[in-house]
């Protein structure tokens, strides 16, 4: 089902047997149950921000700016925070880094931090079957909303149960996060980037509301969304032919360096989310830059020859440089390269 084989550890066994994903896979008969709350819900936010986009017009420039602005660095504390620090454990960072990480976090509005960490955890751990909360094997729709808006599939509760979270349940910053998150939600997602423009500009307030929180809001949504959704169905596999994730260009762009995802499901724990690092990756950058200032430290990156050796292995030949080369050409390489040291050897 093109899934990564990963053995599922269960903490009791005797109920949840270990399983690979493609054991799990995908029961295409199984018919979900509509949450109307939510599908209401996201039906209302999305003509929000529809009269955000007619408010564009009639606002000061500085609400569109700040409003923009204000999406690109609450999107680092989801590609930066959320995914690579406190997901995958990529990198390590201050205690300053992660107490801005929170905070732009909850202006982004994708739920606590520790709700999403478990979800994008789990994704990975079963990527593409029932166990995925947004398994892309259901479609596009699905996998890019329709998950938010139906109910869980047994197997995400089941499975989701044996994803360790013991790391985020001893940082005081996540679980305060998660205890007043509604409140923190109202103030740093809602009521601080409603006031600013109506306070520091003059801006009206219907102007501010309906661009600096709905337009901005429902936009960063389907920008996330979007790396579950097309970088799971449209673009290349240069490193892996066998998973579902993919190489996608645009998502690259607008989504900060999250759209290079059949190179990240391959080699997860890369803080750099792609092989080549800063190429279109703004989130690679910044972690590069609190690097230098001594912010973040232990970067983790995939070794390159095994890199190399995924590619010629199982990717689907559209690598730029080793796309060309197959496992007997490189056995031949391999050979010569022998020959060549032993010959040096010898004299």
């Amino acid at each position: 089902m093109g899934a990564i084989k990963e053995r599922i550890d269960s903490k009791n066994a005797e109920e949840k047997p270990a399983l690979l994903p493609q054991e799990i896979g995908t029961d295409y008969t199984f018919k979900r149950k509509i949450v109307w709350f939510n599908a209401i819900g996201f039906l209302l936010l999305h003509l929000m921000a529809l009269y955000g986009v007619y408010r564009l017009i009639h606002c000061d420039p500085l609400t569109v700016i700040w409003a923009s602005g204000l999406m690109f660095v609450s999107g680092e504390g989801i590609t930066l925070g959320a995914h690579r620090l406190y997901s995958h454990k990529a990198f390590k960072a201050a205690f300053s880094v992660r107490l801005a990480v929170i905070i732009l976090h909850t202006i982004a509005g994708q739920n606590c931090l520790y709700v999403w960490v478990r979800d994008h955890r789990q994704h990975h751990k079963y990527s593409d079957t029932d166990a995925d909360p947004h398994n892309s094997n259901r479609g596009f729709f699905f996998s890019h909303i329709g998950w938010l808006m139906s109910k869980k599939h047994p197997e995400v509760i089941g499975r989701g149960k044996n994803i360790d979270m013991s790391d985020l349940e001893s940082d005081f910053l996540v679980m305060f996060q998660k205890e007043y998150y509604k409140l923190l939600y109202a103030i740093f997602a809602i009521g601080i980037p409603v006031a600013i423009p109506c306070y520091c500009w003059n801006e009206t307030f219907v102007n501010s509301l309906f661009v600096s929180y709905f337009w901005r809001y429902i936009i960063q949504l389907h920008i996330t969304w979007l790396i579950n959704s097309a970088t799971h169905l449209y673009g290349t596999k240069p490193y892996d032919k066998f998973m579902n994730p993919v190489e996608n260009y645009i998502v690259s762009f607008i989504a900060l360096g999250e759209g290079w995802h059949n190179y990240h499901h391959a080699f997860p724990s890369d803080y750099r989310a792609a092989e080549y690092g800063i190429r279109y990756s703004i989130t690679t950058f910044v972690i590069d830059f609190l690097a230098w200032l001594g912010l973040a430290y232990d970067l983790k990156e995939a070794n390159a020859e095994a890199v190399k050796q995924r590619v010629v292995k199982k990717g689907d030949g559209s690598h730029p440089v080793f796309g060309t080369i197959t496992e007997e050409t490189q056995l031949d390489e391999d050979k010569e390269e022998i020959r060549r040291r032993h010959a040096a050897a010898t004299g």
